[in-house]
Protein backbone atom coordinates (compact mmCIF):
# COMPACT_ATOMS: atom_id res chain seq x y z
CA UNK A 1 0.00 0.00 0.00
CA UNK A 2 1.16 3.52 -0.77
CA UNK A 3 -0.25 7.02 -0.51
CA UNK A 4 -1.88 8.51 -3.59
CA UNK A 5 0.20 11.66 -3.17
CA UNK A 6 3.43 9.64 -3.23
CA UNK A 7 2.43 7.76 -6.38
CA UNK A 8 1.32 10.93 -8.18
CA UNK A 9 4.57 12.71 -7.31
CA UNK A 10 6.56 9.76 -8.61
CA UNK A 11 4.59 9.58 -11.87
CA UNK A 12 4.77 13.33 -12.46
CA UNK A 13 8.54 13.21 -12.10
CA UNK A 14 9.16 9.96 -13.98
CA UNK A 15 7.03 11.06 -16.94
CA UNK A 16 8.39 14.64 -16.90
CA UNK A 17 4.92 16.15 -17.08
CA UNK A 18 6.13 19.70 -16.47
CA UNK A 19 8.65 19.51 -19.33
CA UNK A 20 6.77 17.94 -22.22
CA UNK A 21 4.19 19.44 -24.60
CA UNK A 22 0.78 17.94 -25.28
CA UNK A 23 -2.67 18.65 -26.66
CA UNK A 24 -4.98 20.98 -24.68
CA UNK A 25 -7.42 18.21 -23.74
CA UNK A 26 -4.77 15.94 -22.30
CA UNK A 27 -4.60 17.59 -18.84
CA UNK A 28 -1.84 15.19 -17.87
CA UNK A 29 -1.57 14.18 -14.23
CA UNK A 30 -4.11 13.46 -11.53
CA UNK A 31 -7.55 14.17 -13.03
CA UNK A 32 -9.78 12.72 -10.34
CA UNK A 33 -9.00 12.78 -6.63
CA UNK A 34 -9.56 9.46 -4.87
CA UNK A 35 -8.81 7.92 -1.53
CA UNK A 36 -5.60 8.79 0.31
CA UNK A 37 -4.22 5.24 0.11
CA UNK A 38 -3.73 2.98 -2.91
CA UNK A 39 -3.63 -0.79 -2.69
CA UNK A 40 -4.98 -1.78 -6.12
CA UNK A 41 -4.06 -0.03 -9.36
CA UNK A 42 -5.42 -0.62 -12.86
CA UNK A 43 -4.30 0.58 -16.27
CA UNK A 44 -6.37 1.20 -19.39
CA UNK A 45 -6.07 3.09 -22.65
CA UNK A 46 -9.19 5.24 -22.24
CA UNK A 47 -10.95 6.76 -19.24
CA UNK A 48 -14.34 5.91 -20.69
CA UNK A 49 -17.47 5.16 -18.67
CA UNK A 50 -17.28 1.39 -19.32
CA UNK A 51 -13.63 1.34 -18.19
CA UNK A 52 -14.40 3.35 -15.03
CA UNK A 53 -17.22 0.92 -14.21
CA UNK A 54 -14.89 -2.05 -14.72
CA UNK A 55 -12.27 -0.47 -12.46
CA UNK A 56 -14.83 0.21 -9.73
CA UNK A 57 -16.31 -3.30 -10.00
CA UNK A 58 -12.78 -4.72 -9.63
CA UNK A 59 -12.21 -2.69 -6.46
CA UNK A 60 -9.45 -0.51 -7.88
CA UNK A 61 -8.16 2.51 -5.96
CA UNK A 62 -6.28 4.12 -8.87
CA UNK A 63 -6.85 4.01 -12.63
CA UNK A 64 -3.95 5.04 -14.89
CA UNK A 65 -4.91 5.86 -18.50
CA UNK A 66 -3.45 7.19 -21.73
CA UNK A 67 -6.49 9.14 -22.91
CA UNK A 68 -7.94 11.00 -19.95
CA UNK A 69 -11.35 12.20 -18.85
CA UNK A 70 -11.17 15.44 -20.86
CA UNK A 71 -9.79 14.05 -24.11
CA UNK A 72 -12.82 15.29 -26.07
CA UNK A 73 -12.64 18.74 -24.51
CA UNK A 74 -14.81 20.46 -21.94
CA UNK A 75 -18.42 19.33 -21.85
CA UNK A 76 -21.39 19.66 -19.51
CA UNK A 77 -21.34 17.25 -16.58
CA UNK A 78 -24.60 15.61 -17.61
CA UNK A 79 -25.61 12.23 -19.00
CA UNK A 80 -22.74 9.77 -19.41
CA UNK A 81 -20.18 12.37 -18.26
CA UNK A 82 -22.08 12.86 -15.01
CA UNK A 83 -22.41 9.11 -14.54
CA UNK A 84 -18.67 8.64 -15.07
CA UNK A 85 -17.75 11.33 -12.57
CA UNK A 86 -20.32 10.09 -10.06
CA UNK A 87 -19.23 6.44 -10.39
CA UNK A 88 -15.58 7.30 -9.80
CA UNK A 89 -16.21 9.74 -6.96
CA UNK A 90 -18.61 7.53 -5.02
CA UNK A 91 -16.13 4.66 -5.22
CA UNK A 92 -13.14 6.82 -4.29
CA UNK A 93 -11.42 5.93 -7.57
CA UNK A 94 -8.49 8.19 -8.44
CA UNK A 95 -7.77 8.68 -12.15
CA UNK A 96 -4.35 9.64 -13.54
CA UNK A 97 -3.66 10.32 -17.21
CA UNK A 98 -0.48 10.64 -19.28
CA UNK A 99 -0.56 11.10 -23.05
CA UNK A 100 2.52 12.37 -24.93
CA UNK A 101 4.72 11.96 -21.82
CA UNK A 102 3.90 8.25 -21.86
CA UNK A 103 4.27 7.92 -25.65
CA UNK A 104 7.83 9.25 -25.55
CA UNK A 105 9.19 7.74 -22.33
CA UNK A 106 12.50 6.00 -23.19
CA UNK A 107 11.61 2.69 -21.50
CA UNK A 108 7.93 2.78 -20.49
CA UNK A 109 6.63 4.55 -23.59
CA UNK A 110 4.36 3.05 -26.21
CA UNK A 111 6.95 3.59 -28.92
CA UNK A 112 9.92 2.30 -26.93
CA UNK A 113 7.99 -0.80 -25.88
CA UNK A 114 6.85 -1.46 -29.45
CA UNK A 115 10.35 -1.02 -30.86
CA UNK A 116 11.75 -3.38 -28.23
CA UNK A 117 9.06 -5.99 -28.90
CA UNK A 118 9.82 -5.82 -32.62
CA UNK A 119 13.54 -6.15 -31.83
CA UNK A 120 14.52 -3.14 -33.92
CA UNK A 121 18.27 -2.64 -34.08
CA UNK A 122 20.13 0.61 -33.34
CA UNK A 123 16.95 2.24 -32.09
CA UNK A 124 16.88 5.99 -31.47
CA UNK A 125 14.27 8.73 -31.00
CA UNK A 126 13.14 10.65 -34.09
CA UNK A 127 10.45 12.95 -35.48
CA UNK A 128 10.39 16.33 -33.76
CA UNK A 129 7.07 17.74 -32.54
CA UNK A 130 6.90 20.89 -30.42
CA UNK A 131 10.46 20.43 -29.24
CA UNK A 132 10.28 16.74 -28.35
CA UNK A 133 10.95 13.60 -30.37
CA UNK A 134 7.77 11.56 -30.69
CA UNK A 135 8.86 8.27 -32.23
CA UNK A 136 11.50 5.56 -32.32
CA UNK A 137 13.31 4.42 -35.44
CA UNK A 138 15.61 1.49 -36.01
CA UNK A 139 16.42 -1.19 -38.53
CA UNK A 140 14.64 -4.49 -38.97
CA UNK A 141 16.86 -7.18 -40.53
CA UNK A 142 14.24 -8.83 -42.67
CA UNK A 143 11.52 -8.42 -45.22
CA UNK A 144 8.38 -6.33 -44.95
CA UNK A 145 6.46 -9.60 -44.89
CA UNK A 146 8.49 -10.82 -41.91
CA UNK A 147 8.01 -7.52 -40.08
CA UNK A 148 4.28 -7.61 -40.76
CA UNK A 149 4.07 -11.07 -39.22
CA UNK A 150 6.03 -9.87 -36.21
CA UNK A 151 3.74 -6.85 -35.77
CA UNK A 152 0.71 -9.15 -35.92
CA UNK A 153 2.25 -11.34 -33.23
CA UNK A 154 3.10 -8.39 -30.98
CA UNK A 155 -0.25 -6.63 -31.37
CA UNK A 156 -2.39 -9.76 -31.46
CA UNK A 157 -3.98 -8.66 -34.73
CA UNK A 158 -2.75 -8.27 -38.31
CA UNK A 159 -2.05 -4.68 -39.34
CA UNK A 160 -3.50 -3.10 -42.46
CA UNK A 161 -0.57 -2.82 -44.86
CA UNK A 162 0.31 -0.38 -47.60
CA UNK A 163 3.24 -2.14 -49.30
CA UNK A 164 4.40 0.78 -51.43
CA UNK A 165 8.05 0.80 -50.36
CA UNK A 166 10.94 -1.66 -50.58
CA UNK A 167 10.42 -5.38 -50.02
CA UNK A 168 12.95 -5.19 -47.19
CA UNK A 169 11.57 -3.53 -44.06
CA UNK A 170 14.73 -1.41 -43.86
CA UNK A 171 14.60 1.61 -41.55
CA UNK A 172 11.44 1.35 -39.49
CA UNK A 173 9.74 4.28 -37.78
CA UNK A 174 7.32 3.67 -34.90
CA UNK A 175 4.82 6.26 -33.67
CA UNK A 176 1.78 4.87 -31.87
CA UNK A 177 -1.75 6.23 -32.14
CA UNK A 178 -3.02 8.43 -34.95
CA UNK A 179 0.10 9.64 -36.75
CA UNK A 180 -0.74 8.44 -40.26
CA UNK A 181 -1.30 12.00 -41.49
CA UNK A 182 2.44 12.62 -41.06
CA UNK A 183 3.39 10.08 -43.72
CA UNK A 184 5.13 12.63 -45.97
CA UNK A 185 7.28 14.00 -43.15
CA UNK A 186 8.02 10.45 -42.01
CA UNK A 187 9.26 9.58 -45.50
CA UNK A 188 11.42 12.71 -45.55
CA UNK A 189 12.98 11.49 -42.31
CA UNK A 190 14.38 8.50 -44.23
CA UNK A 191 11.89 5.90 -43.07
CA UNK A 192 11.26 2.90 -45.34
CA UNK A 193 8.49 1.32 -43.25
CA UNK A 194 6.23 3.24 -40.89
CA UNK A 195 4.25 1.58 -38.08
CA UNK A 196 1.49 3.68 -36.59
CA UNK A 197 -1.99 3.14 -35.23
CA UNK A 198 -4.19 4.80 -37.81
CA UNK A 199 -4.36 7.57 -40.38
CA UNK A 200 -6.83 9.36 -42.64
CA UNK A 201 -7.93 7.65 -45.84
CA UNK A 202 -5.65 9.82 -47.97
CA UNK A 203 -2.57 8.72 -46.03
CA UNK A 204 -2.68 5.36 -47.83
CA UNK A 205 -2.71 6.89 -51.32
CA UNK A 206 -0.05 9.40 -50.23
CA UNK A 207 2.14 6.51 -49.05
CA UNK A 208 1.75 4.83 -52.44
CA UNK A 209 2.91 7.98 -54.19
CA UNK A 210 5.77 8.50 -51.77
CA UNK A 211 6.99 4.91 -51.99
CA UNK A 212 6.85 4.11 -48.28
CA UNK A 213 5.48 1.05 -46.52
CA UNK A 214 2.88 1.82 -43.87
CA UNK A 215 1.55 -0.62 -41.30
CA UNK A 216 -1.64 0.58 -39.63
CA UNK A 217 -1.72 -1.44 -36.43
CA UNK A 218 -4.75 0.15 -34.78
CA UNK A 219 -4.84 3.20 -32.51
CA UNK A 220 -5.94 1.21 -29.48
CA UNK A 221 -3.63 -1.77 -29.99
CA UNK A 222 -0.50 0.35 -30.42
CA UNK A 223 -1.24 2.26 -27.20
CA UNK A 224 -1.73 -0.54 -24.71
CA UNK A 225 2.00 -0.97 -24.12
CA UNK A 226 2.74 2.17 -22.12
CA UNK A 227 -0.04 1.84 -19.57
CA UNK A 228 0.72 -1.86 -19.15
CA UNK A 229 4.38 -1.06 -18.44
CA UNK A 230 3.38 1.73 -16.07
CA UNK A 231 1.04 -0.37 -13.97
CA UNK A 232 3.63 -3.16 -13.77
CA UNK A 233 6.18 -0.64 -12.51
CA UNK A 234 3.80 0.77 -9.89
CA UNK A 235 2.78 -2.70 -8.72
CA UNK A 236 6.41 -3.69 -8.25
CA UNK A 237 7.65 -0.42 -6.77
CA UNK A 238 4.86 -0.05 -4.20
CA UNK A 239 3.85 -3.72 -3.70
CA UNK A 240 0.39 -3.11 -5.17
CA UNK A 241 -2.11 -5.39 -6.85
CA UNK A 242 -2.09 -4.35 -10.50
CA UNK A 243 -4.09 -5.26 -13.59
CA UNK A 244 -4.78 -4.12 -17.14
CA UNK A 245 -8.38 -3.39 -18.11
CA UNK A 246 -8.77 -4.34 -21.75
CA UNK A 247 -11.54 -2.40 -23.49
CA UNK A 248 -10.66 -2.41 -27.21
CA UNK A 249 -12.30 -0.05 -29.66
CA UNK A 250 -11.32 -1.94 -32.81
CA UNK A 251 -9.84 1.28 -34.17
Amino acid sequence: MASLDEIVAFLDDELRLSELPDYPGSLNGLQMQGGKEVQRVAAAVDASLPVVKKAVDAGMDLLVVHHGMFWNGARPVTGATYEKFKTAMEAGLAIYSAHIPLDVHPTLGNNACLAAALELQDSEPFFEWKGTLLGIRGTFPGSLEKLTARVAEVLGSSPHVCAAGPSAAGTVGVISGGCGAEVAAIREAGIDTFLTGEGPHWSYTAAEELGINVLYGGHYLTETFGVRALVELLAERYSLDGQFIDHPTGM
